[in-house]
């Protein structure tokens, strides 16, 4: 992975398709939950706009990581609702890796400098 890459993989915005894919690994959810399901498990550090949010989950629907059909939420809405795809897995559990080597690294030169 480029340095570009992987300096934009650390924030939050470069971040967004795995900590999505992550939260979508358990359970297909609509769009506003997945931004309040960030949310919640940061500590309420990450806010996901929802100019960021879409456009994201319209990027990872056209590379085949997510499929999306449409539902009912839980306030009586229609709403899409999205879930991993088989790649979405594998995409996930590569992104994950190259996460943990890159924190890895930047620990490793903060720890040692």
């Amino acid at each position: 992975m480029p340095m570009n890459d992987m300096l934009d993989a650390l924030s939050p915005a470069g971040a967004l398709p795995m900590l999505i894919l992550r939260v979508l690994q358990s359970e297909s959810l609509h769009g506003y939950a997945i931004a309040q399901r960030i949310h919640l498990l940061s500590s309420e550090v990450l806010a996901v706009e929802e100019g960021l949010l879409y456009p994201t989950l319209q990027k990872l629907l056209r590379k085949g990581l997510v499929q999306a059909e449409w539902g009912i939420s839980e306030t009586n809405r229609k709403v899409r609702f999205y879930r991993l795809t088989p790649q979405g897995k594998a995409e996930l559990k590569r992104e994950l890796a190259s996460y943990g080597r890159i924190t890895q690294a930047i620990q490793e030169v903060l720890r040692t400098a």
